[in-house]
């Protein structure tokens, strides 16, 4: 593994190439969150106040699955403050962009701000982070999953993502309520619990069959396109004993339009080098990454990230590699030996596996 330097480091190099409006706030994506708000509106009540063909209302939750999904990214963007400052705006804002998928502003700032973003893959400070070796000879339900043959595995993997956002929201919540002070516990009960009242509210009114496509078909659509981001940001990186966004975080490509329709989500090792710059000038940051240190950085499209996650077991073995415990298969980690265009990966006997696992 290179040298690793910490995200101030990579920033404190790029930050006096970059314009003086960088950092600063860019309300102007609020007209884009308006847009997707309207959107949902429109659907949730076409669906709840006419009675259409179920082909018109599975074409409404797909547009709404993926209007959820891109309130998420901006609500990500905005509760790093980077679209307005005010903290009681920021997190009112963000509240109502997460609201769909159901995670309260305070929990997500605990969990994704000050916990993910200051211990990137660290695998014992991480929420985020994979299981290492170790971890998983200690669960008896993580040994049963790896008895499983990979190709089982990484289609249960990708069948999950539908509801994976929703299920980790919802343990990052058990996790992390009690480090909240005792004043601020029951703002933060209610953040979780009044999302849930107004979905569970409108399958009162509008009944089963038209909340399966008002609300829980886009629910897993929108877990599945968050999902798809996430899974690539960090899960073909190295663990790392130092917080290397060059090092432990993945950028994928995605056709520029999609940029445009999710607040360029995309540029990954940009945000985690300057989370609080918004999303619009990362572009220009990966310009300056590419320019100053290539060999570091990581980039492929979403599409090879997603093939390179499917043919690689999801268990670190000596921080940097990854292994199929059930075959002994250890392959490369980005910046480690893994080739998205031609995964190879190296056999361990089993009797040093068992004696790794023992220790």
């Amino acid at each position: 593994m290179k040298d690793l330097h910490s995200f101030g480091w990579y920033a404190a190099r790029i930050a006096p190439h970059m314009p003086k409006k960088a950092f600063k706030p860019v309300p102007g994506r609020l007209f884009g969150g308006l847009a997707y708000l309207l959107i949902c509106i429109a659907g949730l009540l076409t669906i709840g106040l006419f009675h259409l063909h179920p082909l018109f209302y599975l074409l409404i939750a797909i547009v709404l699955g993926t209007s959820f999904a891109a309130m998420g990214f901006l609500g990500h963007e905005i509760l790093h403050g980077t679209v307005v400052r005010k903290a009681w705006l920021r997190d009112l804002l963000g509240a109502i962009a997460f609201w769909p998928l159901t995670t309260g502003p305070k929990l997500w700032r605990k969990w994704h701000n000050l916990t993910h973003h200051v211990h990137t893959q660290d695998h014992e400070k991480d929420p985020d982070s994979w299981p290492t070796l170790e971890k998983l000879s200690k669960s008896k339900f993580l040994r049963w999953v790896y008895r499983l043959p990979i190709s089982v595995r990484a289609f249960s993997s990708f069948a999950s993502l539908t509801v994976t956002f929703t299920l980790h929201s919802a343990k990052m919540f058990v996790t992390y309520i009690k480090e909240f002070k005792p004043r601020k516990q029951p703002e933060v009960w209610l953040q979780f619990i009044l999302p849930w009242v107004s979905w569970i509210g409108l399958l009162i009114w509008i009944g089963p069959l038209k909340w399966f496509f008002a609300f829980l078909l886009p629910l897993l659509i929108a877990n599945f396109i968050v999902m798809l981001y996430i899974s690539t940001n960090h899960r073909l990186n190295p663990l790392v004993p130092v917080n290397d966004p060059l090092a432990n975080s993945l950028t994928v490509t995605v056709p520029k339009w999609v940029d445009v329709l999710h607040f360029n989500f995309s540029y990954h090792t940009e945000h985690h080098l300057f989370p609080g710059m918004s999303s619009k000038y990362y572009p220009l940051v990966k310009f300056h990454i590419k320019r100053m240190w290539p060999e570091r950085y990581h980039e492929m499209s979403i599409s090879r990230a997603v093939v390179a996650l499917w043919k690689t077991p999801r268990v670190y073995y000596h921080q940097n590699e990854l292994i199929d415990p059930r075959e002994g298969h250890v392959y490369g980690s980005l910046g480690n030996g893994l080739e998205p265009k031609d995964i190879q990966f190296r056999k361990i006997e089993a009797d040093k596996l068992i004696s790794e696992k023992s220790k």
